[in-house]
């Protein structure tokens, strides 16, 4: 299992959280909900890392090669004390200033063994 370079981004995460929940309607107005599984609350983090060229290279190339070879990978997120296993399926970088670089990632939290 990879882990995420040990690069910190940049304060004013955005985390979210979307529980998975089956509903049920009847007809009559009643409703009720459920969960199914053990892992019904990912968290899905919006991370911005303002750092050199150099750093914005090892991040692009830690998420090209996660994205070549499908897998998850290791991330602690800023204010947490455990890592949970992630995937990035969209990021985008610019570059502002010489020798520095913005990424803007997703980070969407998986349940694999």
């Amino acid at each position: 299992m990879a882990n995420f370079p040990s690069i910190a981004p940049t304060y004013g995460v955005q985390k979210s959280s979307a529980p998975v929940v089956r509903k049920v309607q009847f007809g009559d107005g009643y409703e009720t909900r459920f969960t199914m599984g053990l892992h019904q609350n990912p968290k899905t983090y919006s991370l911005t890392f303002e750092v050199s060229e150099t750093d914005s290279d090892t991040i692009e190339t830690f998420l090209d090669a996660r994205a070549a070879d499908n897998a998850s990978f290791n991330f602690t997120p800023p204010g947490e004390s455990s890592s949970s296993k992630f995937v990035c399926e969209q990021w985008s970088k610019s570059i502002p200033y010489l020798n520095r670089a913005t990424i803007q990632t997703t980070f969407r939290e998986v349940f694999e063994p």
